[in-house]
């Protein structure tokens, strides 16, 4: 019996992630409080979250912050995670400076890119950009057409403060090429990835949690 495929199920798909940082056990009992047994127990679940969602032929953007471990473990990581890989670097990626990392496991690696996700661009950094390129584009039906993905700030009073911006920007009134008063767009999401429970996601899966994220923290 032959099974067809449905057209999602053999489309190729783009997910991005944030923060991971495997092997930094600090992140585990300090600042994330992520709640492993040990580092080991956390990179495991990591890898099991990855491949439980991300297909060999799939594209991932890892928007910094991939790994604290030498270039010899992240190597060997490396070896373990399915997808096509994209390094947008994040402050604690030292692993690439090091002479034993090998790159070839990433199309490239850069610490800043903007993409084409579905007719919609995507600007990548691993550190918040408030006023990012294309920020006022919008689609005839007035939906965003640029998002700007970041990390950096896990789940802190840095990410907080920029919901307030993101708040106070898109309640502010300003007038467009045409002449009408319109609020100015601010479409940030933060990639962290604790918020998706270290699960790489697409681009309209992002934007959906963030919306429900949002929305609960302000109830």
């Amino acid at each position: 019996m032959r099974i067809r495929m449905s057209k999602q199920e053999n489309k190729k798909l783009r997910y991005y992630i944030a923060d991971l940082h495997f092997f930094h056990a600090n992140l585990n009992t300090k600042m994330d409080h992520r709640g492993f047994a040990d580092v080991e127990e956390m990179n495991a679940y990591m890898i099991k979250r990855w491949n439980g969602k991300v297909r060999k032929k799939d594209e991932v953007v890892i928007l910094g912050d991939l790994s604290w471990g030498s270039a010899e473990q992240t190597n060997e990581l490396l070896g373990k995670l399915n997808g096509r890989l994209y390094l947008i670097t994040g402050n604690h990626d030292k692993f690439v400076r090091e002479p034993a990392f090998k790159t070839d496991r990433f199309t490239w690696i850069k610490p800043y890119e903007e993409l084409s996700d579905n007719r919609r661009r995507v600007i990548l950094c691993h550190y918040p950009i408030v006023c990012y390129n294309g920020q006022y584009r919008l689609d005839a039906e007035g939906n965003p057409k640029t998002y700007m993905l970041y990390g950096h700030v896990h789940d802190t009073q840095d990410q907080r403060l920029i919901e307030q911006f993101q708040e106070i920007t898109r309640s502010t009134k300003t007038v467009n090429a045409e002449g009408e008063e319109q609020s100015i767009p601010c479409n940030m999401i933060n990639c962290f990835c604790m918020y998706s429970d270290y699960e790489p996601l697409t681009l309209d899966e992002w934007i959906e949690l963030d919306r429900k994220r949002c929305a609960a923290f302000s109830d």
